[in-house]
């Protein structure tokens, strides 16, 4: 009987970990509830702060953080005065997917009796969506049981400790 193959150490991972540097970006509460206000659509000031009941000083500060962090750009849409809306980026849009995970999550784990909140329909079948997360080259499920962390392209040896 053979053993399983031993994973790779990666302890020493978090020095340059992409979930903690995507967590520092998009990781408080305000900043994910105005991108999913944004995946659907919603692009001015005065409906973010109406849809979340956010302060104003708080939505300021996160847009603009958000515009230079390049999730969103601010795009004039009205002069005399001056007005702006907040369109999503390539790289806010390719937030879409762990915003729906988190969704699901929450439907799945967190919901009443009564279902979902709100619900995905898929716009090229018509049918209610149930999105999963898929190996890009199998189509399998991506699940905590079906994949092993490898160091990657920018993995960095741990420094040795001089003694």
């Amino acid at each position: 009987m053979t053993s399983p193959p031993r994973a790779a150490d990666l302890t020493h991972r978090f020095e340059a970990d992409s979930v903690a540097r995507t967590l520092a970006l998009v990781g408080d509460h305000w900043t994910l509830m105005i991108m999913r206000e944004a995946f659907f659509g919603v692009r001015r000031y005065g409906q973010l702060a109406r849809n979340l009941g956010i302060p104003r000083p708080t939505l300021s500060a996160r847009l603009r953080s958000m515009v230079d962090a390049g999730l969103l750009e601010r795009v004039r849409y009205s002069t005399e005065p001056d007005r702006y809306e907040y369109r999503l980026t390539r790289a806010g849009r390719d937030l879409f997917p762990a915003t729906v995970l988190l969704m699901r999550w929450g439907d799945r784990h967190l919901a009443g009796p009564e279902g979902p909140p709100l619900v995905l329909r898929h716009r090229e079948c018509g049918e209610l969506a149930n999105p999963a997360l898929t190996c890009d080259a199998c189509g399998g499920d991506i699940t905590i049981e079906s994949v092993t962390p490898e160091p990657g392209p920018a993995f960095r040896r741990p420094r040795r400790r001089s003694t």
